[in-house]
């Protein structure tokens, strides 16, 4: 039977702005693939586009959307309508059942109860092929819509191609380039009309034949001559020219029906790469979370005529050979995602290393946050622990962890004058050894994550041999140390004069100093020396002992430095797991803390809990945003008894494992008689046998 029978790709969909089930989109697309397809149900909901409960059609998404926070880029949408269409969503919509449509990694079918037309598409790399059957013989037409920014679309006759290209991206970033998205649809002879083809200019109400049209709020409607018919579409972010090699190339199948079973296929040989036994709903938990996993981060490379990985560097506006993916933040998914590809997919993994420091050699910086292009919209530098995780795990060296290094040398050692890169704060943090508050916003987050990232410039030295810098940064990693409050125990912000901020504190109160979390949530962000936070707070029992008050801790919180309250206070509240807040980030390790310190059936209670409670198979899946593989990773690791508490250590925090049968490329994985840490190492021989 396989894994995709235990998918739901509509997991964590059912979320609104004020409260995240997952904030996810249900994508269809290969593995990391260039394109992804989402179904539209009401634009106007913006991020939110899609909801499980909706009747509206709007048609199928291309999207690369990373996060409803984040935006769109690269976007338009295609509906099929007939006799009368129309360019806006509000009036091109179509009533669906949502609970008769299919929605599968590598397939999505609707039923157009307006246009009497079964709808289908399943995935290319590049691209998509889209199937129509209108059951009934009206004027059919094949809709191109805008989503947003400029769009021109052009129909060839002599070629059966339409052109279309748009230069969306909702959440515009100032001075790190535009990236603009090519797409190339190509029809069967004698399948469009151009007499009866449509352009639409919306800002102008105006409607009239045409083939070809320009503008911000244009639309084209290709008039279809038969009742069935295959699409098949390619994109590009390099231009026309290269979409119709990345058409070619994703052409190597015979018909829609083909195309869909070699995806099965191949979304089957992803999911089976981490094998479980469990029940039903675990299983279904389980493996829809796999899935999550690899969609992102997007392939952005193309391969040109010659066969060579080019790429479009918005950083500097060229077409460059080499690797590139994006739609990623880094401040979420260093914890998880990456130490997940190391032990299933470790070739995809490097090659995405080689595309990020691709990104470095392109413009000057590592990237920090991309959805196309920079987005900077998350504080630190999290590709550091990303690098120093693959580096001691064996997939990055030579030339490429000299150059990774120099990067990262670069952003923990000057400020960037550009907005979207680098370490905020940073001559602060060197001159004073921590970040102020009257400099810049969530200080004490953006010097806890220095001090963990200078820690992985020090191991990346040390693979170098790089001695005296691995020294340097090992000191510099202590800095944590700076913004210990003893009086409290809790980090607190210190000003330029080294006071702590004055006004009454409260352990509770988000933001502010902190990033989306209180004091509570990110006080334990020392992974990296978790022996000198013991410490600091008087040795491994008074540690223990704040962890057993951070769990017990009624589930309050003040709005803090935010003002207002976010959708992450909202969640930790309605899960009440205390203040672990696994509605987001910063709380992730914090459970597996007491397996590390030794106290293995505390972090089994609280782990049972939260994946019991705060998971499951449904619509509604994740207990907060699930991020680009981060959450649904984090329930992965927990399942199988092993979670890497620090990315950039080549080890694991052992845990026991949820679910029996372990399996990990296709080798048993039994964590008989472990305790605390694991060792990388150590993982690899169990696996081999």
């Amino acid at each position: 039977m396989g894994y995709l029978q235990y998918v739901n790709i509509k997991q964590g969909s059912d979320s609104v702005d004020r409260f995240s089930n997952g904030n996810t989109l249900p994508l269809v697309q290969q593995p990391f693939g260039f394109a992804a397809f989402a179904p539209q149900g009401n634009a106007s909901r913006g991020g939110w586009f899609y909801h499980p409960t909706d009747h509206s059609f709007e048609g199928f998404r291309l999207t690369h959307q990373p996060s409803p926070w984040i935006g769109e880029h690269g976007a338009i949408v295609m509906q099929p309508q007939i006799q009368n269409p129309y360019g806006r969503f509000d009036r091109a919509w179509s009533g669906i059942d949502p609970k008769a449509a299919t929605l599968a990694p590598h397939y999505m079918h609707y039923y157009l109860k307006r246009s009497f037309c079964d709808y289908e598409l399943t995935p290319t790399t590049y691209g998509a092929c889209l199937r129509m059957t209108f059951r009934k013989d009206f004027d059919r037409f094949f809709s191109v819509l805008p989503v947003q920014g400029e769009h021109e679309y052009e129909y060839d006759p002599d070629s059966n191609r339409l052109f279309v290209s748009t230069t969306c991206d909702t959440l515009k970033t100032a001075d790190i380039g535009r990236l603009k998205t090519y797409i190339v649809y190509e029809f069967e002879d004698g399948l469009v009309d151009p007499a009866r083809t449509l352009i639409e200019d919306m800002s102008q109400n105006k409607k009239e034949q045409g083939l070809a049209i320009r503008g911000e709020r244009v639309a084209i409607h290709l008039a279809l001559n038969k009742k069935q018919t295959e699409v098949r579409m390619a994109t590009s972010f390099i231009g026309f020219g290269q979409a119709l090699l990345n058409l070619k190339s994703d052409s190597d199948y015979r018909d829609f029906d083909h195309l869909k079973a070699k995806n099965a296929s191949i979304w089957e040989e992803y999911l089976g790469r981490v094998q479980i036994e469990a029940d039903h709903e675990q299983m279904r938990t389980f493996y829809s979370c796999v899935y999550r996993v690899f969609c992102f981060p997007h392939k952005a490379y193309e391969i040109s005529a010659d066969g060579k990985p080019v790429h479009f560097a918005p950083s500097c506006g060229k077409v460059l050979e080499g690797y590139r993916y994006t739609d990623n933040g880094f401040w979420d998914t260093y914890r998880t995602v990456y130490a997940f590809f190391t032990l299933v997919a470790p070739e995809e993994c490097k090659e995405m290393l080689m595309g990020y420091i691709q990104d470095y050699m392109d413009g000057g910086w590592l990237p920090c946050w991309t959805a196309g292009t920079e987005k900077k919209c998350m504080p630190s530098t999290g590709i550091d622990a990303v690098i120093a995780d693959a580096a001691v795990k064996g997939l990055l060296d030579g030339e490429w962890l000299k150059t990774a290094f120099a990067g990262m040398e670069k952003h923990a050692n000057h400020d960037c004058p550009i907005a979207g890169y680098g370490r905020d704060g940073c001559s602060q943090y060197l001159q004073l050894g921590y970040v102020p508050f009257d400099a810049f916003h969530e200080s004490v987050n953006l010097t806890l994550d220095a001090a963990y990232f200078d820690y992985c410039l020090a191991v990346v030295a040390d693979k170098l041999g790089y001695s005296d810098k691995r020294e340097l940064y090992l000191a510099r990693s202590k800095r944590y140390q700076n913004l210990f409050d003893k009086e409290t125990g809790f980090m607190r912000a210190k000003d330029s004069a080294g006071q702590f901020r004055r006004k009454p504190f409260s352990p509770i109160a988000w933001g502010g100093d902190y990033t989306e979390a209180a004091a509570w949530q990110t006080s334990f962000a020392v992974q990296h020396d978790i022996e000198g936070l013991c410490e600091l707070h008087g040795g491994k029992a008074a540690l223990l002992k704040k962890l057993d008050a951070f769990f017990a801790t009624p589930a309050e919180y003040l709005v803090g430095g935010y003002g207002i309250e976010i959708h992450e206070m909202t969640e930790m509240a309605d899960d009440d797991w205390g203040q672990c807040a696994i509605s987001n980030q910063p709380s992730f390790h914090i459970p597996f803390m007491y397996a590390y310190l030794g106290e293995q059936e505390k972090a089994d209670y609280w782990l049972d809990r939260i994946c019991r409670e705060g998971f499951s198979g449904n619509d509604d899946g994740y207990p907060g945003d699930e991020d680009n593989g981060t959450t649904a990773a984090w329930y992965i690791f927990a399942n199988l008894g092993l979670y890497p508490i620090c990315p950039g250590k080549a080890e694991y925090t052992v845990t026991k494992p949820r679910v029996t049968d372990i399996q990990i490329r296709g080798k048993a994985l039994d964590l008989t008689g472990c305790r605390g840490v694991i060792s990388h190492e150590e993982l690899m021989k169990r696996l081999e046998g």
